[in-house]
């Protein structure tokens, strides 16, 4: 199973593999990926599919140094040769479009206001250019300056379209932007985009359909991560948590969207697997950090009806042709952590395929 084709929107994936969106820093100030990123990404076009590292769809919506963004012609331009490296190898690639909301700082935003649904601060220091620093407090945005935000979000998925994505994925996970709509304490307002799971899913379910009106369906996924408290989200409350997600993904069902792909540490558990029958589309499913992703747990998951695909990290860094060492069950490379979030080739494109 986890090696016979998908139909996902209008593309047919050769196996069930996903490349997760991993970030890794190489794009330097300009946030322009140069031949080092066509390389890494087209050494993994074997995949079933590749999602990018989130992508900035403004300047305030950059998290890190080295993340490369949507947003410039030279941008577009140099996505561009990552996209069709990757179409010449038989690959297809969606970009993962991440607003990074209040998981950022002036220093990395280039003097850009930082913000976020309210005016509350991460617990703890950001690494920016000059250093680690404090997370600053956001900006809370106003119901005027929503859709000014949602519309970036709209541009950066035309642009990925026009620099030869096959779609997009809406960042919805992990503590950014859209991510700290839905969460309680990170999302604290008292008008219509607050102070309940309906208001609090609002903004996430109002900008899918913009996307999907900009681009269309077929090339639009979402990733969420129910349950993930990290970069100062909490989703504590089991009833709220369920509640809030079955609106989001109760409301984006009927736009039949490429994918849902959801992070969560238990994949089968009664939430998930709730959440998949709501959706009712395809659904990938990746196990979170805690854990790299075995063959013998993608296998499963696949074969007793829990995803239609999984989604994987480290194995994919440190083996280009994970695809063939899992079917031919071949030794793997171990992925080198300390290169996961630094400059150069070392731990980006110097991972060997496999050689007898």
């Amino acid at each position: 199973m986890l090696f016979s084709p998908l139909t996902l929107g209008e593309l047919e994936l050769p196996n069930r593999l996903v490349m997760a969106p991993l970030t890794r820093l190489r794009s330097g100030e300009d946030g322009v990926p140069g031949p080092l990123v066509v390389e890494h990404y087209r050494q993994r076009a074997s995949l079933g599919l590749i999602v990018s590292e989130g992508t900035y769809p403004s300047p305030a919506g950059r998290s890190y140094p080295g993340q490369p963004g949507l947003v410039t012609a030279e941008q577009i331009a140099a996505w561009k040769k990552v996209t069709d490296a990757v179409h010449a190898e038989g690959g297809r690639i969606f970009a993962q479009i991440m607003h990074g909301g209040r998981v950022s700082h002036a220093d990395i935003t280039g003097g850009h206001t930082i913000v976020g649904p309210s005016a509350v601060a991460i617990e703890g220091e950001v690494r920016t250019p000059s250093g680690k620093q404090a997370y600053p407090v956001p900006h809370a945005l106003t119901i005027g300056e929503l859709p000014v935000v949602m519309q970036e979000i709209v541009t950066g998925s035309i642009n990925a379209i026009e620099a030869g994505f096959d779609g997009v994925e809406l960042h919805s996970a992990n503590g950014y932007l859209l991510h700290e709509f839905l969460a309680p304490n990170s999302n604290v307002r008292d008008d219509s985009y607050g102070g309940s799971p309906e208001k609090r899913a609002r903004f996430v379910i109002e900008t899918v359909n913009a996307v999907v009106v900009a681009v269309g369906s077929s090339r639009v996924g979402i990733r969420i991560s129910p349950e993930h408290s990290v970069q100062g989200i909490a989703e504590t409350d089991a009833a709220d948590v369920r509640a809030t997600y079955e609106v989001l993904v109760d409301s984006i069902a009927p736009l039949n969207l490429a994918y849902v792909s959801i992070l969560h540490h238990e994949p089968a558990s009664e939430l998930v697997q709730d959440l998949r029958a709501r959706f009712n589309g395809a659904f990938l499913v990746n196990s979170g950090f805690g854990t790299i992703t075995t063959l013998e747990e993608a296998t499963a998951l696949v074969a007793d009806g829990h995803a239609d695909a999984v989604v994987v990290g480290r194995p994919a860094i440190a083996n280009p042709d994970l695809a063939r060492r899992w079917k031919e069950s071949l030794p793997l490379n171990e992925p080198d952590a300390s290169t996961f979030y630094a400059d150069g080739s070392v731990g980006y494109t110097d991972y060997p395929a496999y050689s007898a």
